[in-house]
């Protein structure tokens, strides 16, 4: 049972064009196509997809993840490669994890002194922004 194309971009939030240039990017080699060109999206499909964007949204260039599909698509003996291409994307989630405690710390911290300051129990500070 294969989705279209639609149906693709509907299970995975992404657009029917996001997904038209990723194909055409190489990055999802295992895309099926019917006679007349149409995507076929089957179920473990969206796996793929699924590491796909896992990798985009936490910030590797398209380049790089579709040398890891190719990779895949080489199978067991870019095993070796694979796992390093992750441990490094970890120590980047990481350092973006330890940037967003630093920006919430400073958003919790604006939120208590403006409170502070509407409800009376907080000094006017130099910046007031």
């Amino acid at each position: 049972m294969f989705d279209t194309i639609a149906q693709a971009s509907k299970k995975t939030g992404i657009s029917i064009h996001t997904l038209r240039y990723y194909d055409r990017e190489g990055l999802l080699p295992f895309i099926e196509h019917s006679a007349n060109g149409s995507r076929l999206f089957r179920e473990s499909d969206y796996e793929w997809i699924a590491v796909l964007q896992c990798l985009k949204n936490t910030g590797m260039p398209l380049k790089q993840i579709k040398t890891y599909m190719d990779w895949c698509m080489q199978g067991d003996t870019t095993l070796e490669k694979r796992l390093s291409l992750f441990q490094s994307q970890k120590i980047v989630i990481e350092h973006q994890l330890k940037e967003l405690k630093t920006y919430q710390n400073i958003v919790e911290y604006k939120i208590k002194y403006l409170k502070g300051r509407i409800d009376g129990t907080e000094e006017k500070g130099i910046c007031q922004f």
